[in-house]
């Protein structure tokens, strides 16, 4: 693949940077921590963060929507950025493992809006 490519996602992401409250699955950090999202689609999110947890681990998310939703997600962390170059930033990629259809549907109007 060249490096113009462009690459192929399930589902499209947006981009937006809204605040994110991050708590690992097994409590090995305590209490939670804020990042923001760079984007967001309704299977994943990119979290910019120096912090980083390692790929394959478990996290709990709460996102606020602009329009003042708060979504609850779990989360597995599946790409990690660690030294950005070009227009990456560091952080995680996360792929929701549950996220409930209510704030599917949340997410899904949000992405929609221009």
């Amino acid at each position: 693949m060249s490096g113009g490519s462009r690459e192929l996602r399930a589902h499209p992401r947006k981009q937006a940077e809204l605040p994110v409250i991050v708590a690992d699955s097994d409590n090995r950090v305590e209490g939670e921590i804020c990042f923001d999202t760079r984007d967001l689609s309704l299977t994943g999110a990119f979290l910019r963060s120096d912090l980083l947890f390692e790929v394959g681990e478990e996290l709990d998310l709460a996102f606020l929507l602009p329009e003042g939703r708060t979504v609850r997600a779990r989360g597995r962390v599946v790409h990690v950025v660690r030294e950005p170059r070009d227009t990456n930033v560091a952080g995680m990629g996360i792929s929701f493992t549950n996220l409930s259809d209510r704030d599917r549907e949340a997410v899904r109007a949000f992405l929609a809006t221009g």
